[in-house]
């Protein structure tokens, strides 16, 4: 029952993908990222219509050969003029309409599973790059905050400059440390705006337009175990695709089996000699004789590509397995640095900035100090931010390689 749904469902896809997509005006979320890429990525109408053609391949399978209709007439006086009409109907022996057949099936689900497979891809690419815009956001909204800090690093530098009790020199590198915090505002920003335009192509949109929903705090992704994920890896769509690849050219091989065993061509007909000669009746066989070409070398080769599938498929099973382990221990070693970061060195680098800032205007510390302290805050901060965005990169990884159903059951 599963497989006799999988054309309508296609159908269904490539309909509501091929529906126009409305310009998006609220603030935009991960679902309703997800949601427009599923609705508007070309990729993913092309493999839609891919299925949708597959219907018409399995339909022109099941079809039996044409009869011909043959005329034809001898002498050129009406007394022995001879008119011969015959009807050849072939008929397939072998179980060649049935081979074709099921090899058609196959193609239709493997064009099937390929379409599932672009929307796993589709899922998590939009999720990472969801994820990158959030993170460049921050990176943004942090190094605004690094030329604010600057700012009053440059105006405290000023006031002890005018009481005397600091360099020239040293307002001078103030005001350098203010220009290079601005730089990198100006590139943090540029970021951003590369991040949204790769999220908004997923569905040919506008970045623009796009009004991001930033969580309060970082959201990172689970952690299942890799043997629960190793365990989901054989239901993935890449394993099921590499397995019908086997089936697929084991049915092409039955396909050219059957065209060992010829098929036959019944002749039926009229033949009429001369204007008063009555109608006789014209039956014949028609056999082809395989003497020269049993379709050896066809069978062979399609036997060949059969043991070349099942390579593949184990090939693939290692290499699904190999980047499985790898995905997982990245996302596993992110989401520990994150843990590193948030509980023990961001919370000492903003205190030690404070510290620095309350004592450079009170002449306590120097204004190295401070920039220091400063530089130390803002790496800690991005360090932090790329261990989440590396987390998520892990998790698509994830989820490219299991399918979004496998993912869905490892919560």
């Amino acid at each position: 029952m599963k497989h006799r749904l999988t054309p309508l469902l296609a159908a269904l896809a490539l309909a509501c993908a091929c529906l126009p997509v409305a310009a998006w005006s609220a603030p935009l979320t991960l679902e309703a990222a997800i949601d427009l890429a599923l609705r508007a990525n070309p990729t993913l109408r092309a493999a839609g219509s891919e299925v949708a053609a597959q219907s018409g391949a399995l339909t022109q399978a099941g079809a039996l050969p044409n009869p011909e209709l043959e005329f034809l007439r001898e002498g050129e006086q009406g007394d022995n003029r001879t008119t011969t009409a015959t009807l050849t109907i072939p008929i397939e022996l072998g179980g060649k309409r049935a081979a074709r057949v099921d090899a058609a099936r196959q193609e239709q689900r493997l064009a099937a599973i390929a379409l599932e497979a672009a929307r796993d891809r589709l899922r998590a690419d939009t999720a990472a790059a969801f994820h990158e815009v959030l993170a460049a956001h921050e990176r943004e909204r942090m190094a605004q905050e690094l030329v604010g800090l600057a700012g009053r690093a440059l105006a405290a530098a000023g006031k002890r400059v005018e009481a005397g009790t600091l360099s020239p020199v040293e307002q001078t590198r103030a005001r350098v440390a203010q220009g290079s915090a601005r730089i990198e505002a100006l590139q943090a920003a540029r970021d951003l705006e590369a991040a949204r335009i790769r999220l908004a192509a997923l569905w040919a949109g506008d970045a623009r337009a796009l009004e991001i929903v930033a969580p309060q705090a970082a959201v990172l992704p689970p952690a299942p175990s890799l043997d629960k994920l190793l365990a989901r890896l054989d239901s993935s769509p890449a394993m099921r695709h590499a397995r019908l690849q086997v089936d697929h050219r084991q049915a092409l091989a039955r396909v050219e089996q059957s065209r060992r065993v010829p098929d036959v061509n019944v002749i039926v007909g009229t033949q009429r000699e001369g204007p008063d000669a009555r109608n006789r009746a014209v039956l014949g066989l028609s056999v082809p004789l395989p003497l020269f070409n049993r379709n050896d070398g066809a069978v062979r080769d399609a036997l060949r590509r059969v043991d070349k599938a099942r390579d593949e498929r184990d090939a693939e099973g290692a290499r699904l397995r190999a980047e499985l382990a790898q995905a997982h221990a990245r996302l596993t070693a992110a989401l520990a640095e994150c843990a590193l970061i948030s509980t023990e060195i961001l919370p000492g680098a903003e205190d030690a900035q404070r510290a620095a800032n309350r004592g450079f205007e009170l002449g306590k510390f120097g204004l190295i100090d401070v920039l220091d302290a400063q530089r130390v805050l803002a790496q800690s901060k991005n360090q932090y931010l790329n261990a989440v965005a590396e987390s998520h990169r892990a998790a698509a990884d994830i989820a490219r390689l299991l399918g979004h159903a496998a993912v869905q059951e490892n919560p």
